[in-house]
């Protein structure tokens, strides 16, 4: 982690979430925003077509290469919004798994979202997230 982000817990709320419940970043600072991390591969193809933890694997692979891109890693996180394109809970927590174990120890602030459909052909995990680094 770059020092810049400090994660927040609150002990007046539920220990439930697998994230902390806020993060501060320390100015001066450089904030990096990501567009959303999506299952394909190099040549453009959606893959693991109808596997929320196979596209999610791919996902986290591929933000974590567009962090790097912009000097950043995701140790530096201070949030992430996670799509997976499902009515169904059980859906969102394969991908969430995936996530989490991506994340490690850094368990910035995290939303999860089922919502109707994606952009891509067979598309079911997306993921963007904010870094900041000095």
């Amino acid at each position: 982690m770059s020092g810049a982000v400090k994660l927040v817990r609150n002990e007046e709320l539920s220990s439930v979430a697998e994230y902390a419940y806020a993060a501060t970043a320390q100015a001066p600072a450089r904030v990096v925003w990501t567009a959303g991390a999506c299952p394909l591969d190099e040549h453009g193809a959606t893959v693991a077509v109808g596997d929320y933890a196979g596209q999610a694997e791919q996902v986290m692979r591929n933000l974590v290469t567009a962090l790097r891109g912009a000097g950043a890693e995701l140790t530096d996180v201070v949030k992430t919004t996670v799509y997976v394109a499902s009515t169904r809970q059980e859906d969102l927590v394969k991908a969430w798994e995936v996530v989490r174990s991506h994340m490690g120890g850094h368990d910035a602030p995290s939303t999860l979202l089922g919502v109707a459909v994606l952009g891509y052909d067979d598309q079911l995990v997306e993921v963007e997230a904010v870094a900041v680094t000095f």
